[in-house]
Formats: structure tokens, C-alpha cells, sequence
């Protein structure tokens, strides 16, 4: 079955509370946990354009993550990725990860991107991704993000080790250690104003 990721808006709001569900689910099932979340703070992240949807050909949801930002966005995280039952094991969560990856970077092309896992499979894409392991002192200290953590069963060994230890490995990815994919979207950018100009020119 043919499946289309869209960077998700308002109209993608009748997927909220399915999206929310599939979210407490998925995280039961890990035995992890992230801070709960309601169908209205999944619809204001679709009308900000911060969250990325799959949706299989028949209408059924597929996927979805979306964007948080902290410490004034210098920090961002990709949140909240979830893939429906039937369409585990197709490549999908690479797919969304990667399109929700190129737009965090797209909104917010300076901050640091930041994830923390115990998922094997997570680790391994964001790792294609550029992104490096890091302690968790390099993360945001933003205390509403540390605060997510309370729905996790281990975060009694988070806050035991002052929140700089538990058993997720934090993940980061800094714009600043990839200058080439930076100076690549300038010549892009160059290469588009140029073409602009020659047309222009060309009218007159």
C-alpha cells in the first residue's frame, strides 16, 4: 500500500486523538515513557507546521512526529515518532524520521538537534543522520523538557544521577560540525537568486 508523508497542517486535525492513543500505546509497549500528550497540543503543532504525518492511500494513519523546541530554540527535538502496527517493519519510521529531521533543519537551521532512546533502530537512523552520542550535559537544560521524563519508569535513575545519567543514550546533532551541507544550501540559494537575476534581465 502506497504511503505519502506531508509536513502536517489544520487539516490533518481529525488524526489528533489517534495519534495521541497510538503515542500512550507505543510507549506502554516500550516500557518507556514521554510526556503525555492531548489531541490539542497535537493540532496546534499541525497548524504551526511542526509535525510530519504518513498517511496509507486509503486515508488510514500510518505515522507521525513533530517538532519541539527549547532553551529559546537553540535546542530541538524530534518528538513523538510513532508507526501504526501494520506498516512496522516497511522502512516507514526511517522515511518520517529523515523528512522530520530535514525539517527541523529547514525552520530551524541553527539549532542543535537532540534526541534521547533506548531504541536501538532510532539510534542507527539518526547515527545516517549526522547525529553523534553525547553526555546529557550537552543537552538542553531546559527543566519542562527533563520534566517529560516523569512518565517514564526510570526516572528515578534519571533524577539519581542529578539528570546527567539514565539508561537512554542521548543523541546530538550540532549544524555547527557540518559546515559543507551549510555552504551546500548557499550555493542553492545562490544558484536560485542568479537564475532569478538572468531572467530578469532577460525581460528588460
Amino acid at each position: 500500500m502506497k504511503i505519502e508523508i506531508f509536513v502536517a497542517d489544520e487539516s490533518h486535525s481529525k488524526y489528533a486523538k489517534e495519534i495521541v492513543d497510538l503515542m500512550y500505546i507505543s510507549a506502554q509497549e516500550r516500557g518507556t515513557g514521554i510526556a503525555k500528550r492531548t489531541p490539542e497540543y497535537i493540532i496546534e503543532k499541525m497548524k504551526d507546521h511542526k509535525g510530519v504525518i504518513a498517511i496509507a492511500e486509503d486515508g488510514t494513519l500510518a505515522g507521525f512526529s513533530y517538532i519541539e523546541t527549547w532553551s529559546h530554540t537553540k535546542f530541538v527535538a524530534n518528538s513523538g515518532l510513532i508507526v501504526a502496527h501494520q506498516f512496522r517493519k516497511s522502512g516507514l519510521a526511517r522515511r518520517i524520521k529523515h523528512r522530520i529531521f530535514e525539517l527541523s533543519r529547514e525552520m530551524f537551521p541553527y539549532a542543535k538537534i537532540f534526541s534521547i532512546t533506548t531504541g536501538l533502530a532510532v539510534m542507527k537512523i539518526n547515527t545516517e543522520l549526522g547525529y553523534h552520542p553525547v553526555p546529557f550535559s550537552e543537552l538542553t537544560d531546559d527543566k519542562e523538557f527533563w520534566a517529560g521524563c516523569q512518565g517514564c519508569r526510570n526516572f528515578d535513575i534519571l533524577q539519581r544521577n542529578n539528570y546527567k545519567m539514565c539508561l537512554c543514550t542521548a543523541l546530538l546533532y550540532d549544524p555547527a560540525e557540518h559546515p559543507k551541507e551549510k555552504d551546500k544550501g548557499n550555493i542553492i540559494t545562490k544558484g536560485i537568486k542568479n537564475i532569478g537575476s538572468a531572467i530578469i534581465k532577460g525581460l528588460k
